[in-house]
């Protein structure tokens, strides 16, 4: 079983950055493809990025695409979400993934594992 943890939420204001982190632990080498996603009240949790832990692979929601960068580093099994540029509608509570398929997906019902969620809140 695969084990996620993701700190790095917190309070910004718009314009600002923040990097969120997950960190893998347990068989992970049963999670192929990661993913981030966020879901805001009363929304629709939604796909944010989605990067592959063998090629580096990644994928971008339109809404964050050019500020939002997704990345890894396999000797820590962790994988980062760098955002720039935050907007009030970043808020939401953020959560990573993961996938035991070699295919970044944006549907998060095809994710097995998740984190617990960090909240991210930008303020105007």
């Amino acid at each position: 079983q695969v084990q996620l943890g993701e700190p790095g939420g917190g309070l910004v204001q718009a314009g600002g950055s923040l990097r969120l982190s997950c960190a893998a632990s347990g068989r992970t080498s049963g999670a192929y493809a990661m993913g981030w996603f966020r879901q805001a009240p009363g929304k629709e949790r939604e796909f944010v990025a989605g990067i592959l832990w063998s090629s580096g692979g990644t994928d971008y929601a339109d809404s964050v695409k050019g500020r939002f960068t997704i990345s890894r580093d396999n000797a820590k099994n962790t994988v980062y979400l760098q955002m720039n540029n935050l907007k009030p509608e970043d808020t939401a509570v953020y959560h990573c993934a993961g996938r035991s398929t070699n295919i970044i997906s944006r549907y998060h019902g095809s994710y097995s594992y998740w984190g617990q969620g960090t909240q991210v809140t930008v303020s105007s």
